[in-house]
């Protein structure tokens, strides 16, 4: 699905990434893992094609990028991001938001079509956002707007999705709701690659963890054998005991460590 080769990324003398290699393959679902700056969403913007390595080898559902037209393989690709959400009219009501996701517009300019419309509807009702589908977009809260953001990723029925911290600045009821959401995609054909900087994001829909520190990969490969005490003391620079429950890891921070 995504193969990425050897990937670095130079800014003046600094090493964005450092030889970053990950292979993400079918029926698998990645979380990227790592502290704030330490270029995360770095590789999910050279995922989309918005951003090239200095060197190295980007390749998504089998087309070489710098060797095909992007565009195109963007409409294959569902994309969530806070900058984007900020992109979006407040005015403008939540199905319409949703029923853009299917052109990749920002906002319609003349009618819209009424499959468009029928489906937006749909994936609101599956979320049980039905009853705010007629409301400005600018009356939710902030988690009630991302999970619009997600209904809208779902409407060009995407074959990845990249998720670049959904649940950042969410309280814990509004970020268990979203994270809710994101494990029933469990029940859909879509590979899911997802950016955060907390263990216990990763629910059970995630089978793999990428670990990046300062721009260099400590560690990929399946969740159970990834998120371990040593590595995870190895990235975030402190001493913590890592817990599972319910298919989700949980932090405890030893005293003192």
């Amino acid at each position: 699905m995504i193969s990425m080769q050897h990937l670095s990324l130079i800014r003046g003398n600094r090493h964005i990434l450092d030889d970053v290699s990950i292979e993400m393959k079918p029926d698998e679902n990645w979380v990227i893992l790592g502290r704030n700056g330490s270029g995360k969403t770095t590789l999910l913007e050279m995922m989309t094609g918005y951003m090239f390595p200095s060197s190295g080898r980007v390749e998504v559902l089998g087309h070489v990028y710098g060797q095909c037209d992007v565009r195109e393989v963007r409409k294959s690709i569902g994309y969530i991001s806070q900058s984007l959400l900020e992109k979006l009219t407040l005015s403008d009501p939540v199905w319409e938001v949703v029923a853009t996701g299917a052109y990749a517009f920002l906002r319609f300019y003349q009618d819209i079509p009424e499959e468009a419309r029928s489906l937006a509807y749909s994936l609101l009702n599956e979320m049980d956002f039905g009853r705010l589908a007629e409301l400005p977009l600018g009356t939710l809260s902030q988690g009630e707007r991302k999970k619009v953001m997600l209904a809208r990723s779902l409407m060009a029925n995407p074959k990845i999705l990249i998720m670049d911290e959904p649940c950042a600045g969410l309280d814990l009821y509004e970020r268990e709701k979203m994270l809710h959401e994101i494990d029933r995609l469990r029940q859909r054909n879509i590979t899911v690659v997802y950016v955060t900087h907390h263990v216990e994001e990763i629910v059970p829909l995630f089978t793999h963890v990428a670990l990046i520190k300062d721009g260099r990969l400590m560690a990929a490969g399946r969740k159970e054998e990834v998120l371990n005490h040593e590595l995870i003391k190895q990235t975030y620079d402190i001493d913590a005991q890592l817990e599972w429950d319910g298919g989700r890891p949980w932090i405890k921070v030893i005293s003192g460590g």
